[in-house]
């Protein structure tokens, strides 16, 4: 008998991480679908300013005194914990 209600409890929550998984997995698509539409929104209102307004393209300083981040690999084992 305890062998049936730990199977039924398994299954329980087995269907119950399922489900959390299938919501989290439609709320990553909702954000990953606005991040987009939002980044189009952004380059296009920038480029109706630059468009209206072509001196504060100018202004700005040039492109080669902005510093750019600068992306390194690392490697896993560098980054586990060392005991």
């Amino acid at each position: 008998m305890l062998l049936w209600v730990t199977a039924i409890v398994a299954l329980l929550l087995a269907a119950a991480a399922w489900n959390r998984a299938a919501r989290l997995a439609r709320k990553l698509e909702a954000l990953n679908q606005s991040y987009w539409e939002l980044r189009y929104d952004y380059t296009r209102l920038r480029s109706q300013v630059t468009r209206l307004d072509p001196e504060t393209e100018q202004a700005g300083p040039p492109a080669a005194d902005v510093p750019r981040e600068t992306v390194a690999f690392v490697s896993l084992n560098s980054m586990k914990k060392k005991g």
